[in-house]
């Protein structure tokens, strides 16, 4: 009952889902545990084009992007931040899914997007912490002309 445990655990700290994980579903899990403690491209560029910062401050996430675009194509993006599983873990999935994307297409992201790239169930709690990372990429790229 080993994963029976943590799936309680999940659920009663991070108000994640509200009922058992399928397999697919457990899969996705340790992957975002993986990108929350082994968070990918999280420093800061040695050169950027943009750079953004967005807080949620009712629970205390915090993302800053850097991004250095080229043409309209983001050649290479980092963040930094702290805050929970899934604030932070989706931001290090999202800078591994916009690198080499046009500006535009990633101004067409959409909450479903995001939601898909976790892959696991979102309570409405915890859907702010989900979607922070792209409102601080989409809010960052706003500048470009």
């Amino acid at each position: 009952m080993k994963n029976g445990n943590l799936q309680e655990t999940l659920v009663e700290q991070n108000n994640l889902i509200s009922r058992p994980l399928t397999e697919e579903e457990e899969l996705y899990k340790e992957n975002i545990l993986d990108h929350y403690k082994h968070p990918r491209n999280a420093e800061i560029l040695p050169t950027y084009t943009h750079h953004h910062r967005e807080l949620n401050p009712l629970c205390g996430d915090e993302v800053e992007i850097f991004m250095n675009l080229v043409g309209g194509t983001i050649e290479s993006a980092s963040f930094q931040g702290k805050g929970c599983a899934i604030s932070q873990a989706a931001a290090s999935m999202l800078m591994e899914q916009i690198k080499g994307k046009k500006m535009q297409d990633i101004q067409k992201l959409a909450p479903w997007d995001i939601y898909n790239l976790l892959g696991i169930p979102i309570s409405h709690t915890r859907s702010k912490c989900a979607l922070l990372p792209l409102k601080t990429i989409q809010e960052g790229l706003k500048s470009w002309h």
